[in-house]
């Protein structure tokens, strides 16, 4: 698999005047799953969402294998770089296999001949994500899990080698959360694919992430490996939260215990 090399370089955005990144610099690892991590309002949306050309900056670019993604072909952007928004929303009426081969368009030409690249590539999606049983239903019919588990398969159709994916465990039960973050876990190391998501659950992001991307009031505070970054100090400074940071006893690495203000005596 190729590996495109995407940087931003000191990204300032926002909404309505309002500026909600300030100076950010960050260089994605390739082939890596990467988590960004902060609380709330604390620009990690607008970070991702920048990232991927759906809001332009202020000042500063992203940079996709040295070119600018906000001047990029959307076509050819769409064929190196794909995104799951916070909360997408499917056509009414539309079929999980209607919805999944919709990842197919940007490889399809101006009459949007299907072909069996196409097919293979939607079929390996469903199966990769546990849907080929649910290609016949309608997406509207479908549980949380089971709706997030189709976007995913959508976005490995369309066989980007960078996925952005913004809070893709939100409003999912803890089963469900762990089984989408499985399947991104294999994703990326079955097919090298890199993966950057925002995440809320530090022990999960720490967890499943190689690097984490750790921000506060609109800037990069730290970034590296889980090892490095989830510290008590980190917590405190990004978070507010006194905690103690132990060993993960399933994993290994770092876990998150808040202390708050009453004890757990």
């Amino acid at each position: 698999m190729r590996r495109n090399q995407l940087v931003a370089e000191n990204l300032h955005a926002g909404y309505g005047g309002r500026r909600v990144l300030r100076g950010v610099d960050f260089e994605v690892p390739m082939g890596r799953i990467t988590g960004i991590v902060g609380a709330n309002a604390c620009g990690k949306s607008t970070f991702l969402r920048t990232l991927s050309r759906l809001l332009p900056p202020e000042q500063g670019r992203v940079l996709l294998d040295g070119a600018d993604v906000h001047r990029m072909a959307p076509r050819r952007l769409a064929r190196n770089l794909g995104l799951l928004p916070q909360t997408p929303i499917a056509p009414e009426g539309i079929t999980v296999l209607d919805l999944v081969g919709r990842g197919r368009h940007p490889h399809q030409g101006l009459f949007a001949r299907w072909t069996a690249a196409d097919e293979r590539a939607v079929l390996a999606a469903l199966e990769a994500t546990g849907t080929v049983d649910l290609a016949d239903r309608d997406v509207d019919e479908l549980s949380g899990g089971q709706r997030q588990r189709v976007w995913i398969a959508m976005a490995l159709a369309q066989e980007t080698d960078i996925l952005l994916l913004d809070e893709p465990t939100t409003f999912l039960d803890i089963n469900h959360q762990i089984e989408v973050l499985d399947l991104l876990h294999d994703l990326n190391r079955e097919r090298g694919t890199t993966v950057v998501m925002v995440l809320h659950d530090l022990n999960l992001a720490a967890r499943y992430c190689d690097w984490l991307a750790a921000m506060a009031e609109g800037q990069l505070r730290c970034a590296g490996p889980p090892e490095a970054i989830l510290t008590p100090d980190m917590v405190e400074e990004v978070f507010g939260l006194r905690c103690q940071v132990v060993p993960d006893p399933v994993s290994g690495r770092p876990m998150m215990l808040p202390i708050g203000r009453h004890g757990v005596r």
